[in-house]
This record gives structure tokens, sequence and C-alpha cells, in this order.
């Protein structure tokens, strides 16, 4: 099968491209750097011609909400209406757990603006929502880091392995649609604070972390917001175990 993934250069995106190639499909990198520009819909319909699938696992830069909810709703509409042109029979899009119940938040709210237009969309469609990654929390601390100190919100995630998910992405997108796909999330909750200090120590990085609810995470992502359904599809691969691969 002949499969296009938007966001083909990112973390999820190359693992994903690295699945489906390891499963025989033919994949098509949608990316700037491949000339296609979701954007302004530069190269959509070249990348598009013979794709029976498309995976957007694209990322936003950083913005205020405004901001950021025009530029998921830009691309998304330019890439669902490209993917009506060229007959594209499934549309799979990457989101995150607890997008609904947590309001403030930039990201959050251009995810929802991007989830509306796909489950309305003539493409048929799945939307899998996935927790956090196992690599957030020192993400996270990294955009506050100065001097060897980073401010950190005591978040409650039950984090996923990257890999996991670009595999279990692979599968979804070579199959049939199916509206919205069970919360996906990985074996077990953790605080962020832990996560990155366990993930510091790690990697060899000194860095004193500081909770604070101050930062672009408010106390309105404290408790039980951010964690999968009891339903939930739970991924292998626990955190200990990636972090044993981060030594």
């Amino acid at each position: 099968m002949r499969i296009a993934v938007a966001g083909a250069t990112g973390n999820i995106g190359s693992l994903a491209v690295t699945a489906l190639e390891r499963g025989g499909h033919e994949v098509t990198r949608m990316s700037r750097s491949s000339g296609v520009d979701l954007s302004t819909g530069e190269g959509l319909d070249e990348a598009l011609v013979g794709v029976e699938a498309v995976l957007d696992v694209t990322n936003a830069p950083a913005a205020d909400e405004a901001e950021t909810v025009s530029f998921f709703t830009t691309t998304t509409s330019n890439l669902l209406a490209a993917e009506q042109r060229h007959g594209v029979r499934h549309h799979v899009l990457l989101s995150i757990v607890g997008i609904d119940r947590v309001e403030g938040n930039a990201h959050y709210a251009g995810k929802r603006a991007q989830e509306r237009l796909v489950s309305a969309g003539a493409v048929p469609w799945t939307i899998v929502p996935a927790t956090q990654f196992h690599d957030f929390a020192a993400m996270v601390a990294g955009w506050t880091e100065r001097d060897g100190v980073a401010t950190i919100a005591p978040l409650l995630v039950q984090p996923v392995a990257p890999a996991d998910v670009a595999d279990l992405l692979a599968q979804v997108v070579a199959g049939e649609p199916q509206g919205r796909h069970l919360d996906v999330a990985g074996p077990d909750p953790h605080d962020l604070v832990d996560m990155a200090r366990r993930t510091h120590q790690a990697r060899g990085q000194d860095v004193r972390l500081v909770p604070t609810w101050s930062g672009i995470f408010s106390s309105a992502m404290a408790g039980d917001v951010l964690l999968p359904g009891a339903d939930a599809l739970i991924a292998p691969t626990s955190f200990d175990e990636w972090l044993a691969e981060e030594q």
C-alpha cells in the first residue's frame, strides 16, 4: 500500500516511516524538506498521487492559542482537501489524551480544532489519542532550564514509548477507518518531576528541578486529567525499560 506520512521527519514521523517500510508499504514522506508545505498546500497534489492512506503526525511551532489554532486549521484543511481530490480512503491523526478536559493550553486548543476538522471531513478517518511520550519530561524541563535550574509542573501522566505509538499508527493507517480509537498509554502512571529527574540522571545531566504550576501547565491539568480511560490500549514498553536504554 502507498501511504503518505505528514511530519515524516519528526520523532514519531520517522519511527512510523520505518515501521511502515518494515511492513512492506511504500511511503511518501511529506515535509517541507521534501517540498510539501501544508500551510500553503504547495506540493500536496504531487505527493498524494496514488496514495491510499495518510498519517498526520505534524506538530505546531510554539505560539499563542490563536496562532496555534490557525496553524492546525490551515494545515489540516489543506491536507484533507487534497486527500479528497485524490481519493484517499483513510486519514489517521495522532492526537493527545485528555485535550477535551483542559482549557487555556494553546497546543491542546489547536489539537481540538484539528480533531473537529478530521471528524467532520469527507475522508474516512481514525483519531488515535496517545498520552505523553517517555521523553516528554526532559523536554519540558529543557524549555525552562537556565543555568542548571528548570521549573516543571508536577503533572501525573502515564507515558508511552514513541516507538510503540509509531508501530500502532503503522498498523492503524494500513487498516480500515475506525473513528475514534481507544486511548493509547504506557503501563504505569508517573510524576513528571520524578520522570525528568530520572531522565537527567540517566543522561548524566545535572539539573535542579523546581516544581511549580506557574509555567505553561496550570493546576487545571492536575490529578487524573491527563490519564487514559479505563479501556485504554496499554503499550508494552515501560518508562523504566525506556530509561534503561538512555543510560
